[in-house]
């Protein structure tokens, strides 16, 4: 699995990428969480507003941060 946290490395981005590591440990997942950067790989996504949260390829969530719980039931449905 992999979860990609979208954004210019700001505070909202790296609460996400806080919350996206919560979420894999207390599920017992085992999943590579990487920070996205690049602007034009961020647009590729069709993302206008970050922070976003991509799960596999797929954005779940976009402007706003998730909660730990809400990435928890994202990662679930994904299974």
């Amino acid at each position: 699995m992999k979860i990609e946290i979208l954004g210019m490395g700001c505070f909202k981005c790296r609460k996400l990428y806080e919350n996206a590591q919560v979420a894999v440990k207390e599920l017992g997942l085992e999943a590579e969480i990487v920070k996205v950067e690049d602007i034009a790989k961020i647009t590729d996504y069709g993302v206008m507003a970050t922070p976003a949260l991509v799960i596999d390829g797929v954005v779940k969530a976009a402007g706003r941060i998730p909660t730990p719980d809400e990435i928890k039931k994202a990662l679930s449905a994904g299974k």
